[in-house]
């Protein structure tokens, strides 16, 4: 190696350092000045809560797909989606943080929790756009993500989704659709906590964060080109 070659392996180092971290995952992404919060174990909960039930026309289910930040995002912007929040489920102990779920120790999986209309969006639909956004067929993670906090996972609120997930879940497996066999795990839902409030609406409050354009911003117009025909319309729909 000579001398004058060291500029150059400087920079490609400081290029594939610099890609290695936006891709490292979400926990990794939140320097100290993208942090609106200090991430601690006594940080208080969400004050997030998902769309209102008492109206007995809107369903619920819980859905675990990797980080929440992209999903959230993906999800808020379907026709008859009434609410998605961010948050916590599948694991055993109460009021989770994300400082104790990052550590894949908690049991719990990052999820959102999706409030809909029936009537306006399918549960079939909600599935699809929910298989088709992450891969189903990696064990405990996604892309960079690893861990059991970023697991594939279906929380059904009822016999009925668990059913549908099921049937849904056994045709993807028999379409070849996926080259390898889908890990998703389907699960009666017990408990959703909500994440943290920075951590909702994370896409929409932080566009210029690093993280937000070059992995979520890519991925969220690949969804909006696929899903064009189940996508919300007017300004005023968006949740």
């Amino acid at each position: 190696m000579t001398f004058s070659q060291l500029p150059m392996l400087v920079l490609v180092g400081f290029s594939l350092t610099a890609m290695l971290t936006l891709m490292s995952g979400c926990e990794k992404s939140l320097t100290q000045e993208d942090r609106p919060v200090v991430i601690a174990d006594e940080q208080p909960q969400s004050q997030h809560k998902p769309a209102a039930q008492e109206d007995d026309q809107l369903e619920v289910v819980t859905l675990g797909s990797g980080c929440f930040w992209c999903t959230e995002a993906f999800f808020r912007e379907l026709k008859g989606v009434k609410s998605a929040v961010s948050g916590y489920s599948g694991g055993p102990n109460p009021n989770p943080t994300y400082k104790a779920v990052c550590t894949g120790t908690t049991g719990h999986a990052e999820v959102i929790q999706v409030t809909f209309d029936p009537q306006q969006i399918s549960l079939t639909d909600i599935l699809k756009a929910f298989w088709e956004t992450h891969d189903p067929t990696t064990l405990n993670r996604q892309g960079a993500d690893v861990g059991t906090q970023y697991r594939s996972a279906i929380f059904y609120h009822n016999e009925q989704q668990k059913e549908q997930a099921t049937a849904y879940k056994k045709q993807l497996d028999a379409s070849g659709q996926f080259k390898a066999p889908i890990v998703t795990e389907i699960t009666a839902f017990e408990k959703f906590y909500p994440a943290e409030d920075y951590h909702q609406d994370y896409f929409k409050l932080n566009p210029n964060q690093q993280y937000c354009q070059y992995v979520i911003r890519p991925k969220l117009e690949k969804f909006r080109s696929k899903f064009a025909d189940k996508l919300k319309t007017a300004e005023t729909d968006k949740q």
